[in-house]
């Protein structure tokens, strides 16, 4: 089982890994990594893996079978190969601070209202929320995007830690996705934003909140019976 280092340090750039197995050329299986795989609405990290003096891109990184794999873009990586990982940290940190942007958004609209989330899609331009709310008012999201805000502003720290899931799911709203259900593992992974919310969370944060800076409202729409989507963006 891969050991995965984002998980316990978002904020690390690099790492030394030693291959583990590799398919069809290039789908590489690690001891350990920095790369968050595709998942949960955030879209994997890409980088480079770097082997003596050969760079190997990586294009995509994918959780298959319980094992992390990275697609990079040529072949020649091989089974015990000590290598060092490099992310594309811009893109990393940008999609951080969308997701924890979007953490709080789902939590004030979700708490406020009693909706559910019923769709989620973070990008490097953008992130998408849809929501279980009964009326289409485009002013109920507006509100809350300037609640989310003023919040972003304040010195809030963003913990993470994990709970055995019987103690994890007796935290009221710990679950806000409306088709979702616990993974069948033994411990779930909370995403605290401090006196705010507690979420079942496998994405990366950033620390505080202070660091995701403000959010943009690009549009809101009535996607069919109880379904309402919002587009935003983080301000430059």
């Amino acid at each position: 089982m891969t050991r995965a280092l984002y998980l316990e340090d978002s904020y690390l750039k690099e790492c030394d890994a030693v291959v583990v197995s590799v398919k069809d050329g290039k789908y590489v299986v690690l001891d350990q990594t920095i790369f968050y795989p595709k998942g949960g609405g955030q879209p994997c990290d890409t980088g480079r893996i770097v082997s003596g003096n050969e760079v190997y891109s990586v294009v995509y990184v994918g959780k298959f079978s319980g094992e992390i794999s990275h697609e990079v873009d040529r072949p020649g990586l091989k089974a015990g190969d000590k290598v060092h990982c490099v992310l594309d940290w811009s893109r990393r940190y940008r999609l951080m601070r969308s997701h924890t942007a979007a953490h709080l958004f789902a939590s004030l609209l979700c708490n406020g209202t009693g909706a559910l989330v019923t769709g989620n899609q973070l990008e490097t331009d953008k992130i998408r929320f849809d929501f279980s709310l009964e009326q289409f008012n485009p002013e109920i999201l507006e509100k809350y995007v300037t609640k989310t805000n003023e919040l972003l502003k304040k010195d809030t720290p963003v913990k993470s830690f994990e709970l055995p899931k019987e103690e994890a799911l007796k935290i009221p709203g710990v679950v806000k996705m409306a088709e979702a259900f616990p993974p069948d593992i033994p411990r779930l992974r909370i995403v605290e934003l401090v006196n705010l919310d507690k979420q079942a969370d496998g994405g990366t944060h950033v620390k505080n909140l202070k660091e995701v800076g403000q959010i943009n409202l690009l549009k809101t729409e009535n996607k069919g019976k109880n379904n309402r989507r919002i587009y935003f963006t983080l301000t430059p």
